[in-house]
Parts: C-alpha cells; sequence; structure tokens
C-alpha cells in the first residue's frame, strides 16, 4: 500500500478542530494492533533468531520497502536538504532504541514490554517543554504525575517470576521509549522534520543496520538451526509491514490530520499488546498491574490531549 493510497482513498485533509472521519479511524486501530502485536512477535521468534539478529533483520528487510515506496512517490534521497546530521543522529539512537527493547524482550515479558515502551510519549512531553519551549496545561501536568505513578506501581507490582533481571528487562525497555522519544524530538527540532516520511525513516533504518550489526556480534549472536516457518513468518512481519509499512503510514497521516488525534489512539497500542500477550503467550496479568497499565496509559492520553490555547502541529506526531 502506497502513501498516495492512502491520501486519495482514506485521508482527507481536515481542521484539527474536527474529529477524524471512519476511515482514518479504522486505519488507526489497525495500525495500533499492528504495534501492539509487535513485542509478542518478537518474543515468538526468539527460540529461532536472537533478539539482536531480528532487530537486525527487521532494519534490513524494511529499508528496501522504504526506498521502494518512496522511488515510487518521487521522494529525492539523496538530494541535499540539511537532513543529513539529523537523520544520522536519529538512525544512532533508533539503533541503539532497538538494541534495548530486543535485548530486555530476552528478560521481561511481552506484556509488560507493551506497557513500558509506550511510556515514550511521555518523555516526549517533558522533552519539548525542556527544549523545544512547549508549553503544557495543568491537565498535562497531571498526566505526567499519572503516567509517573502508573510507572512505579507497574515495576513494583508482585507477579510470578518476577525477579531482578525481570526488573533489567523493563529498564532496558523504558530506556528504549526514552530513544524513540529523543528520535522524535530530533525529528521535531531539525529540518528533519521537512522530510519525506520514507526518507526520515530510511536513515533510520540504513543507520541502525551496523549498529545492530555490531551488537550481534558482540553479544555472540548465531542461529544455530534452520528458523521455523512461524519465526520466518514473524520476521517477515515485523519489518515488512510494522517498520516498512505502518510507520511509513503513520508519518503520512500526521502530514494531514491532526497529529494529537492520531497520538490519541496510539494508547491502544499498550493495551492491545498486554491483552495479547495475555492469550497467546500466557503472560501473568494480574488485576494490579492491570490497574498499573491503565494509570499509565491515562496519564499518556492526559499528556497528549490539546490544549486550546495552543495550535497542533500537524507535521510531526505528538
Amino acid at each position: 500500500m502506497s502513501t498516495q493510497a492512502i491520501s486519495s482513498n482514506v485521508v482527507r485533509p481536515v481542521s484539527a478542530s474536527h474529529g477524524l472521519p471512519p476511515g482514518a479511524v479504522a486505519l488507526m486501530l489497525m495500525l495500533c494492533l499492528s504495534w501492539g502485536f509487535n513485542q509478542i512477535a518478537v518474543k515468538l521468534a526468539l527460540p529461532d533468531v536472537p533478539p539482536m539478529l531480528q532487530a537486525l533483520i527487521r532494519s534490513a528487510g524494511a529499508l528496501p520497502v522504504m526506498v521502494l515506496v518512496g522511488w515510487l512517490r518521487g521522494v529525492k534521497f539523496f538530494e541535499r536538504d540539511g537532513t543529513l546530521l539529523p537523520g544520522l543522529a536519529a538512525g544512532v539512537m533508533f539503533g541503539i532504541e532497538f538494541v534495548l527493547i530486543f535485548s530486555g524482550l530476552v528478560f521481561t515479558s511481552a506484556s509488560r514490554a507493551a506497557v513500558f515502551l509506550y511510556t515514550a510519549p511521555f518523555f516526549v512531553a517533558l522533552g519539548s517543554h525542556q527544549f523545544l519551549g512547549e508549553r503544557m496545561s495543568a491537565l498535562q501536568w497531571s498526566g505526567l504525575a499519572l503516567s509517573f505513578a502508573g510507572v512505579a506501581l507497574a515495576i513494583g507490582v508482585p507477579q510470578p517470576n518476577v525477579d531482578a533481571k525481570v526488573l533489567l528487562g523493563d529498564l532496558m525497555v523504558v530506556g528504549g521509549g526514552v530513544l524513540w522519544a529523543a528520535t522524535t524530538l530530533v525529528a521535531k527540532g531539525t529540518r528533519l522534520r521537512m522530510a519525506a516520511p520514507e526518507k526520515a525513516l530510511g536513515y533510520q533504518a540504513a543507520v541502525s543496520i551496523p549498529i545492530l550489526a555490531f551488537a550481534s556480534w558482540i553479544f555472540g549472536e548465531k542461529i544455530t538451526h534452520m528458523p521455523s516457518a512461524l519465526s520466518i513468518s514473524l520476521l517477515a512481519y515485523q519489518a515488512l509491514w510494522v517498520v516498512g509499512c505502518t510507520f511509513v503510514i503513520w508519518f503520512a497521516m500526521v502530514k494531514v490530520y491532526s497529529a494529537n488525534k492520531l497520538s490519541a489512539f496510539t494508547f491502544f497500542t499498550p493495551l492491545f499488546g498486554v491483552v495479547a500477550a495475555y492469550f497467546i503467550l500466557h503472560d501473568a496479568l494480574t488485576p494490579v498491574f492491570g490497574i498499573a497499565a491503565l494509570l499509565v496509559i491515562v496519564g499518556l492520553y492526559l499528556v497528549n490531549k490539546p490544549d486550546p490555547k495552543l495550535t497542533p502541529d500537524p507535521n510531526v506526531p505528538a
């Protein structure tokens, strides 16, 4: 699916004061479901493919998809437009981000990772206030406090098999969320924001490949046997669909619709992830952890709730 097809069939320019049309809502729910299943896909493929190699295959597989879609849309990948340095910086953070996330999934459960990874908007809000001069309302600050409480509660929740290694995995995933936020801040505060989505994401995928290859070598990872058909399918899902398509679709949508309205829908992602991990991987799901996840999600919603005194930026994800 090309971004041109999205623009003509689903995405129609609307005012930020209007709600999303049904087609865009359905598309956003599809993206959230895809992203929510991603941590589970990584976890299911781990017995056959080590984590860093998974991340490497994911970036290497997604890059040709981005280049092909961009070529079809007439994107000038090698044009000098001032995006090289911020693009390289974003790529380095993107690579280290997935070193942390994929390594963390070795130690923690997919359901916990689904919640902790989506603390990224929380760090975006803090960084935007600190470095980009974006003001926050009292309601948004209360959302930050609520998210803090949810993360603290989730980390301290007594669950079966939660030990120091699980907590280490949790912190690694949170670290991945911090770097995801930092990448977003670079995209919002530099000329990278003006680049086509395929070019902006292409920087990240291309630069992450040598980083992930080096990490895989450092960890001594090897594929010792032929991966199962399920694992190969999950790798293709991660590379071709999640990175190669859904990320591009997302950036195409935020260029048309209110970023705040779109980002509100992403809070469905950790919910989808937690529920899917419970049913597919049989991850433990206690009522207390459910409350903690809800606090994080509600807090993130409040953080990203538009301030009527400010004009939302329609070009960059909030």
